[in-house]
C-alpha cells in the first residue's frame, strides 16, 4: 500500500512542494488544504507517512505529536510529521536547517550584529534562534502590536540585517511591502522567507538602495531536502538543493523584453519563446486585446497619461506570469510600479539598436527619437539588469539573450 506524503496548510493554490519532491525521487506528494478544524481528524489516517506542514499551523500542529525533535522542542513550532509504524507521530522542524543553508548562501555575516525580524509566528521563532546561534549580538523580533512594533521600529534603524519572517509581499499580493527601508542606514543584509515571487517588494527595494538581498528559495528547498531524508529514510546529497533552485528558478524567472519602440522586442521575445518554448506576452498586444484599442489610439483619443494608467494594469497582469517571455512597450518602464513588478519575477533585458534603425511607422511618440531616447535612456538603464545590442538578424539576438539567462541561472546556484 502506498503510504501518502503531502503539504498541510489553510492556502496552498501555488505551492512548488509536488515538484520539488519530485526532484528528489518522492512522487505523489499531495497537497492538503484545510480548516483548522479538520486537522484532527485528518491525521488520523491510516495511509499518512509524511506530512510538511505551513503556515498558519506550525503551532497549531505540536498538539498532535506524540515525540518532538531536540529543534522542534527548542523552537516550539513544527513543519515536518513523521507517522511511524507503531502510529505515533514525531515532529521536526527542517525551516532552521533551511534558514540556516539560505544564510550560508547570501554570504551574510550574523556574528556580532544586530538583527531585526519581522513576524511573531513560528517562522520568525525559528530565524531567532538560528540567528542567534550563529552569534548575532541582538534580534529584535517586531510585531504589529508588541512592545517592538512597526510604529517605533526605527528605534532599531541601527540594525544590520533585516529578515522578512511575515507573509507580507507573497503572491498574489506582490505590490505589498511590510516597511520601507529608506531609513536604515547601516543595513549590510536584507532576507526575505518568500519564495513567490522570487523578488519580493521588499528585496527589489534593498538592491535598489544597493543592499544585498536574497530570497526564501534555497530555504524552502533545503528544508525539503531534510524532511525528504526523514520520509524516505535515506541521506540525500546536500548538492540536491542547488541543483533543484536552479531548476525552479529556471522555470520560473520570466524573460522580459524593454527598449525603444521599433527596436524588435515583439520579434525578438518571439523567437525567444519560441526556442525555449515558453508563452509570450507582448503587453501592447495584450492591451489591444483587453480594450480593444491600440497603443497608439488609446495616445490619439485619451492622452498618454490616461494610456500609461492603462498599461501600468497591463504590465502588472503579465509580470504575474511565471516562466514566459514578455515584450513591453516603449515607454513601460516610465513608472516606477512598472519597473518594479517586471523584475520581482524577471530578468530585464535592454535592447539597443542604433536610433536610425528604428521603425517608426504608426507610433506617435517616436516623432523626434533623440529627444525621446535621451529622456528614456536612464530608466532603461535603471530597469535592465542586461544591456544587448542586437542585430537585424532575428535568431542571433534571441541567442545572445538565451545565453545569458542560462548563464545566470546556472550562476545564481553555484556552490557558496
Amino acid at each position: 500500500m502506498n503510504m501518502r506524503l503531502g503539504l498541510l496548510g489553510e492556502r496552498l493554490g501555488h505551492s512548488y512542494s509536488p515538484m520539488i519532491y519530485e526532484l528528489m525521487g518522492l512522487p505523489g506528494y499531495e497537497i492538503f488544504p484545510m480548516s483548522k478544524g479538520k486537522i484532527s481528524s485528518f491525521l488520523k489516517e491510516d495511509r499518512l507517512r509524511g506530512i510538511n506542514v505551513t503556515v498558519p499551523y506550525k503551532k497549531t500542529i505540536m498538539q498532535f505529536c506524540d515525540t518532538l525533535s531536540q529543534n522542534a522542542k527548542k523552537l516550539a513550532n513544527v513543519n515536518t510529521l513523521l507517522f511511524e509504524s507503531d502510529g505515533s507521530i514525531r515532529g521536526y522542524n527542517t525551516d532552521y536547517d533551511g534558514f540556516v543553508y539560505m544564510i550560508k548562501k547570501s554570504g551574510f555575516c550574523l556574528k556580532g550584529k544586530k538583527v531585526i525580524v519581522l513576524g511573531t509566528g513560528g517562522a520568525s521563532q525559528t530565524v531567532k534562534f538560528a540567528c542567534l546561534d550563529a552569534g548575532a549580538r541582538k534580534v529584535i523580533s517586531v510585531s504589529r502590536s508588541g512592545e517592538n512594533n512597526y510604529g517605533n521600529i526605527l528605534c532599531h534603524k541601527d540594525a544590520e540585517i533585516l529578515v522578512n519572517a511575515t507573509p507580507v509581499g507573497m503572491y498574489p499580493h506582490e505590490e505589498n511591502t511590510p516597511i520601507s527601508l529608506e531609513k536604515f542606514e547601516c543595513l549590510e543584509g536584507v532576507a526575505d522567507l518568500i519564495y513567490n515571487p522570487l523578488r519580493t517588494s521588499l528585496l527589489t527595494e534593498a538592491t535598489r538602495l544597493g543592499i544585498a538581498a536574497i530570497g526564501g528559495l534555497a530555504m524552502l528547498i533545503e528544508q525539503a531536502r531534510k524532511a525528504a531524508e526523514l520520509f524516505g529514510g535515506e541521506s540525500i546529497a546536500e548538492e540536491e538543493t542547488l541543483r533543484i533552485c536552479r531548476i525552479l528558478q529556471e522555470k520560473n524567472e520570466n524573460i522580459v523584453i524593454i527598449g525603444m519602440p521599433g527596436s524588435g522586442k515583439t520579434v525578438i521575445g518571439a523567437q525567444i519563446a519560441k526556442n525555449m518554448n515558453r508563452g509570450f506576452v507582448d503587453t501592447d498586444e495584450l492591451l489591444k486585446e483587453r480594450t480593444r484599442r491600440s497603443a497608439a489610439e488609446w495616445i490619439d483619443e485619451y492622452g498618454e497619461e490616461v494610456f500609461r494608467e492603462k498599461e501600468a494594469e497591463i504590465v502588472r497582469e503579465a509580470a504575474l506570469g511565471r516562466g514566459i517571455v514578455i515584450a513591453t512597450g516603449g515607454g513601460a518602464v516610465l513608472k516606477e510600479e512598472n519597473r518594479t513588478a517586471l523584475r520581482r519575477n524577471g530578468r530585464v533585458y535592454w535592447l539597443r539598436r542604433p536610433l536610425e534603425q528604428l521603425e517608426t511607422e504608426g507610433r506617435p511618440l517616436s516623432e523626434n527619437l533623440p529627444e525621446l531616447f535621451e529622456r528614456r535612456r536612464p530608466l532603461y538603464s535603471q530597469a535592465a539588469d542586461v544591456a544587448v545590442d542586437i542585430c537585424d538578424k532575428i535568431d542571433i539576438s534571441a541567442k545572445k539573450i538565451q545565453e545569458e539567462f542560462y548563464a545566470y541561472i546556472s550562476a545564481q546556484w553555484t556552490e557558496y
